[in-house]
C-alpha cells in the first residue's frame, strides 16, 4: 500500500486561484453535550446550531414486526393491519394550505403561551407551530424525536409528506414515522416495532420532514406516553424576513439557554459570485483532512455515529475536517451549504460531493462524500458498509461544494 501521506501530498494543489462561481450559499445542527437525565436539557450546539433536547432512557429491547411496505404520495408507508400499539386514532384535518419553516426553536423548558405570543407577534413571522422535542433512545440509537398536532404540522414539511392523509393518520394512531434515512441506513424498517421508555412504537412510515436534525415524528399524545417535554420547541415561517436577524430577535425574547437553527434560510445580502483564494481551507488544512481521513478506512457505518471508530457519512466528513480545525457542520443538507457550489469537472481533493437519494424529499440532499481526485472519493456509505474509496456516481448528483471555513462556521 502507497504510504498515505504521499498518496494525500500527491493530490493537492500548493495554491488555489481567485474563484467567480455562482454559490447558492444559505445558513441553515449540533455538538453534543449529553446529560444522563431523563428531562434534562441536552445542550447541543454544534459549529452548526442546535439539535434537540431532552434524553430519555431506552427501557427494553425490540421486538419485530415483518410487514410488506408499499409506496403512495411519495411517501413509503406501511399499509398492514395495525401494529402493537392502541392510542385511538384522533381525527386529522386535511392539508388546507403550507408554510415553508425557515427556523426550528428548542428551549431549556417548556416555552409559555405569552412567549409563544411574543415570537408570533415578532414582524415578518407568519406563522408559528408548538412541538415537544426530545432525543429518544430508540433501537440503541439516540433519536431526535418531535412530538406534534399531525393536523397542523403537516403544512410545515416537504410537500410529499404534507400531503399523504395516510401517514398523518399513522402517526395520530399512535406509531411513529422516520425519515428515510433512519429508516434505510438506521436499521428502522417498515412495520418495526421499537420498545422505548417503556411504550411499544410501530414504524408506519418513511418521510422526510425537512428539518435537518428531526429524524422521528410521533403525536403529542405518544410524546406524553413517552415522557418528551411538552411545549419545548416552535417551528417559525417568516418567508419574507432575513433568517439571520430574525434569529437574533428572537434570542432575545426566547428563555435563556434556547436555541435556534435555521433551516430554509431567508438572505436579505446578496449572494457572492466571487471568491477569493483565501476563503478556503489552506492545502496544509487540506492534507490533515485528507489524511484522517483516509485513517478511517474499513471503519463500520454506522447512523448517527460521528467517530472515532465509527461514522455515517457526514460524521465522517465532520471529524476529519475538525481535525484540521475546521468547523463543519453536522447535518448533510447543512454541509451542502457551507462554500460555494463549483461545476464536477473543477472539482479537487478536499471538496465535498453531494446526492439526492431520499424518495420522500426528492429535493432533500441525503448523502455526502470527500472528492479523492481522479474520478474517486471516499465515503461512509450505509449500514453493513465500511469507510471506503468508491468511483464518483453522477446518478442524483445534487452538487459539489468548496467548504469556506468561515461561511461553514456561521450555518445554524
Amino acid at each position: 500500500m502507497l504510504d498515505r501521506q504521499t498518496r494525500v501530498s500527491g493530490l493537492i494543489h500548493e495554491a488555489r486561484q481567485d474563484l467567480a462561481y455562482r454559490p447558492r450559499i444559505r445558513y441553515g445542527r449540533r455538538l453534543r453535550q449529553a446529560f444522563p437525565a431523563i428531562v434534562l436539557l441536552l445542550v447541543a450546539v454544534l459549529a452548526t446550531g442546535v439539535v434537540v433536547v431532552t434524553q430519555l432512557p431506552e427501557r427494553s429491547a425490540e421486538t419485530v414486526a415483518l410487514r410488506r411496505p408499499v409506496a403512495r404520495q411519495g411517501i413509503q408507508s406501511d399499509v398492514a393491519a395495525a401494529g402493537p400499539t392502541h392510542t385511538p386514532p384522533q381525527p386529522v384535518a386535511p392539508l388546507t394550505s403550507t408554510h415553508q419553516p425557515h427556523l426550528f426553536v428548542v428551549a431549556a423548558k417548556p416555552l409559555s403561551s405569552a412567549v409563544v405570543a411574543k415570537v408570533a407577534q415578532v414582524a415578518g413571522v407568519r406563522a408559528v407551530e408548538r412541538a415537544d422535542a426530545a432525543e429518544v433512545g430508540m433501537d440503541g440509537k439516540r433519536v431526535q424525536t418531535l412530538g406534534v398536532n399531525p393536523s397542523t404540522f403537516r403544512a410545515y414539511t416537504p410537500k410529499p409528506t404534507a400531503r399523504s392523509d395516510r401517514l398523518w393518520r399513522n402517526v395520530s394512531a399512535g406509531e411513529i414515522a422516520v425519515s428515510f434515512v433512519l429508516g434505510n441506513d438506521g436499521g428502522m424498517p417498515l412495520g418495526k416495532s421499537v420498545t422505548t421508555a417503556g411504550q411499544v412504537l410501530r414504524v408506519g412510515a418513511y418521510a422526510t420532514m425537512g428539518m435537518g436534525a428531526i429524524d422521528a415524528v410521533v403525536s403529542r399524545q405518544t410524546a406524553r406516553a413517552l415522557g418528551i417535554p411538552e411545549n419545548n420547541a416552535l417551528v417559525v415561517s417568516a418567508p419574507k424576513v432575513d433568517s439571520a436577524k430574525l434569529r437574533r430577535a428572537l434570542l432575545r425574547i426566547l428563555p435563556r439557554r434556547s436555541q435556534i437553527a435555521t433551516i430554509n434560510p431567508v438572505l436579505s445580502t446578496p449572494r457572492r459570485t466571487t471568491w477569493a483564494a483565501g476563503s478556503f481551507m489552506t492545502a496544509p488544512q487540506i492534507k490533515v483532512a485528507l489524511t484522517a481521513a483516509v485513517s478511517k478506512l474499513g471503519r463500520p457505518y454506522v447512523w448517527g455515529a460521528e467517530g472515532p471508530d465509527t461514522f455515517d457519512c457526514s460524521g465522517l466528513v465532520q471529524w476529519a475536517y475538525a481535525q484540521a480545525g475546521i468547523k463543519v457542520p453536522r447535518v448533510t443538507h447543512q454541509q451542502f451549504v457551507s462554500g460555494p457550489q463549483i461545476p464536477l469537472s473543477q472539482a479537487q481533493p478536499g471538496d465535498l460531493l453531494f446526492w439526492r437519494y431520499d424518495p420522500t424529499n426528492p429535493s432533500y440532499v441525503s448523502h455526502v462524500a470527500i472528492y479523492w481526485g481522479n474520478g474517486k472519493m471516499l465515503q461512509a456509505p450505509r449500514t453493513g458498509d465500511v469507510v471506503k474509496f468508491s468511483p464518483v456516481s453522477t446518478r442524483n448528483l445534487a452538487g459539489v461544494v468548496r467548504i469556506s471555513p468561515a461561511v461553514a462556521a456561521r450555518v445554524r
